[in-house]
């Protein structure tokens, strides 16, 4: 999975990022060609293995108690990605950021996850469509929140400065992209490959 989703075309998209833009008045990450190189592969190693958790997240069977879990993960993500960048972290404004993330996706976003989580309600036929959907777009969205961070990191941008509007059209874009790489997951294996990965070893950014 994570090499369908690290392609080249992530790394360039990332690079015109990092090399192009400026965010106020915050200093892009050392733009050494190993150090970035490397940093990227941290980002990218985190993004996959929080992407296991969610999808596994999205397998638990109390309705909205799923995206209680989901949303964990996804803030977690970004704590992981702020440590690596050597950036302050709050969770209360990480929240925000990620919410305001998903409303902006409409019915595929915060809406979409909030109605397939509820079909868990409906025994039997609804717990199955829950099932097959939820895992998948908390997957693909999980993918999408840490791919528009880490273009936003590589920029010089801090989690402070986040706008989720300048985001919206990339944030749309990665999550369509992860959604048939994230589908072919098997729920047992994403769940004992997420456990089973060694946590990144971080050296914050200078």
């Amino acid at each position: 999975m994570s090499d369908a989703m690290a392609t080249q075309s992530d790394t360039d998209n990332t690079s015109d990022a990092s090399t192009g833009a400026e965010t106020n008045g915050a200093s892009a990450p050392s733009q050494g060609s190993g150090d970035r190189e490397s940093r990227l592969l941290k980002a990218e190693a985190i993004v996959h293995r929080n992407v296991l958790w969610a999808f596994s997240a999205g397998i638990l069977p109390l309705p909205m108690f799923d995206l209680v879990a989901i949303t964990g993960v996804q803030v977690k993500l970004l704590k992981e990605l702020s440590d690596l960048y050597g950036l302050e972290f709050t969770e209360g404004i990480a929240k925000k950021a990620v919410t305001s993330l998903l409303v902006g996706m409409g019915g595929v976003g915060l809406g979409g996850a909030i109605g397939a989580s509820m079909l868990k309600f409906v025994p039997v036929v609804g717990y199955a469509l829950s099932a097959a959907s939820v895992p998948v777009v908390s997957g693909a969205l999980t993918h999408a929140v840490g791919r528009a961070f880490i273009m936003h990191f590589e920029s010089g941008g801090t989690i402070l400065d986040f706008d989720p509007k300048a985001m919206r059209e990339f944030f749309k874009t990665e999550f369509e992209r992860a959604k048939e790489t994230v589908s072919k997951l098997d729920p047992k294996q994403a769940k004992a490959a997420a456990s089973s990965e060694p946590e990144i070893e971080v050296t914050p950014t200078p």
